[in-house]
């Protein structure tokens, strides 16, 4: 069950976001020389409209190859009309941007399909609804039912925004808080206090009510969950820029597999099948902003790498030779390819030891 829930969610994540490219290749006139999902041997794979679909040993990534792409894929002769180097250049980057884009409508699709079962999935906004005794809240004079609106100017709408600064952005020192209590909003200077029991720094303020949005409070919460997943995401890559994850924080496919889905959904099984769904979704979510986020990083062989190119394109007014640009990405193709053989005994590593 771990390996086909875990094909399905990289499958659905990998698909979003080739899909992404297709439609806005195909809407530029460029022709798709295939696109695949998985990597690796084909498993199948058919050819319709000049296009090659294939499906693909080992299910993780995917690609969507453009002809004329980095000086690959050239029809014999002359670059023909559906080269991509012959589209404009803002087609192309419209392009290359549509993939991590559909990746984000996707997260958005599936954090507004979490939020209509409220029912089962906790939402819960960032009302203090307990102000612990002796607490930093406590002492800046906040109380039980205040709405927390920000940190720092960091807008708050989510309980779990306010675990997340204190674990990514807290440097110690004291906080400006904004909140808002029968309709008048306050501000109050905070120190947070540590608590030896979790080893980290608390506000004093606790959330034990779940909210269930209707009607139109659905996008608006829709729209805070996956805020929340992106901010999760970029916070996450400054920890491990500054060092502050560990190699056990790190995983591949394989430790998202085991580690991440097996686990997730040996422990949401005791809950029934609602909860089996939001679990699988909350993942398709967090794996979906991730791979939209990672691929808009400007690196060589990622979306963000190759429209570094395409600005340069617009600033120069003329494009990078294709073969130099496909040069560069090759190398960090190859860089990329080292860092999975090291992420996947990596996660071994996790998994049995």
């Amino acid at each position: 069950m771990t390996l086909i829930l875990f094909i399905l969610i990289f499958g659905v994540v990998v698909i979003a976001h080739e899909f992404g490219h297709f439609l806005l290749a195909k809407a530029n006139g460029i022709h798709v020389v295939e696109f695949a999902v998985g990597m690796g041997p084909n498993l199948i794979s058919t050819e319709k409209g000049g296009t090659k679909y294939s499906l693909k040993l080992f299910p993780i990534g995917g690609a969507c190859m453009f002809e004329g792409e980095d000086g690959l894929n050239e029809r014999e002769g002359e670059p023909s009309e559906g080269s991509f180097n012959k589209a404009s250049v803002w087609g192309r980057i419209s392009t290359v941007v549509a993939g991590p884009f559909f990746n984000f409508i996707l997260a958005f699709i599936v954090a507004f399909i979490m939020v209509n079962m409220s029912d089962v999935f906790a939402i819960r906004d960032s009302v203090a609804t307990q102000v612990s005794e002796g607490g930093g809240a406590e002492a800046a004079g906040m109380q039980a039912g205040d709405l927390i609106l920000s940190i720092n100017g960091e807008k708050v709408r989510l309980y779990q925004e306010i675990s997340l600064f204190m674990q990514a952005s807290y440097r110690g020192g004291d906080l400006e808080i904004v909140y808002e209590r029968d309709g008048e909003r306050f501000t109050t200077t905070l120190t947070p206090q540590y608590d030896e029991g979790m080893g980290t720094y608390l506000l004093g303020v606790m959330n034990g009510e779940f909210r269930e949005p209707k009607g139109i409070e659905t996008l608006k919460y829709a729209w805070y969950e996956m805020r929340y997943s992106v901010k999760a995401t970029y916070k996450s890559l400054g920890m491990l820029l500054r060092g502050r994850v560990s190699r056990e924080d790190v995983a591949g496919p394989v430790g998202i597999a085991v580690n991440v889905v097996g686990k997730t959904y040996d422990e949401a099984k005791n809950y029934g099948w609602q909860s089996v769904v939001i679990s699988m979704l909350n993942i398709v979510l967090m794996l979906s902003v991730n791979l939209g986020i990672l691929n808009l990083l400007p690196v060589p062989a990622l979306d963000g790498g190759r429209l570094v190119f395409l600005f340069l394109e617009v600033i120069r007014g003329k494009p990078v030779p294709p073969e130099k640009e496909g040069m560069v990405h090759f190398v960090g193709l190859v860089f990329f390819m080292v860092l999975m053989v090291f992420i996947f005994f990596n996660d071994l590593v996790n998994i049995f030891m």
